[in-house]
């Protein structure tokens, strides 16, 4: 028997990619999100939508992301980083705000500690250099996706 957290990313891209592409992606991506540093610090909690006052506008959404006392002051100051990454790879300014929720530094480790840590530079270089003679863009792709996947396994 395995752990539910160690299915979780599987599962949810399954289901996200369905009805909440977004969020899928979020949870997919999060390594890239956060950085090597606080990837296993910070967990996703919820995202708040506010209904704007004007009805031409989009609504608010608002991220709420889950750390220690400690982690929670020092991602204050990258907040607008943090914000940008996740609005890069959404587009359209999806989330524009962030919240900091200060959890027990046990229970935010309880929910990072299967989550493993995103490829190194050198796993990401290796991983190039071996695919850099596939031509064909979708096949190409589909080798990076099994050889990060083979690679975070080892981990």
């Amino acid at each position: 028997m395995r752990p539910l957290s160690e299915s979780a990313s599987r599962i949810a891209k399954k289901n996200f990619s369905r009805k909440y592409i977004a969020l899928g992606r979020l949870l997919e991506q999060w390594g890239e999100i956060m950085g090597d540093e606080f990837a296993n610090k910070t967990q996703p909690l919820k995202i708040h939508y506010k209904k704007t006052v004007r009805n031409n506008k989009r609504p608010i959404a608002i991220l709420d992301i889950s750390t220690s006392a400690a982690n929670a002051t020092i991602l204050n100051y990258q907040k607008g980083l943090v914000q940008e990454r996740i609005n890069n790879l959404f587009g359209n300014n999806w989330i524009t705000d962030i919240r900091f929720v200060v959890s027990k530094s046990s229970e935010v480790e309880k929910l990072t500690r299967k989550i493993k840590p995103p490829l190194t530079s050198s796993e990401k270089k290796y991983l190039s250099e071996v695919l850099e003679e596939i031509e064909d863009p979708d096949i190409k792709e589909k080798l990076e996706s099994l050889g990060k996947a083979i690679l975070m396994d080892r981990k």
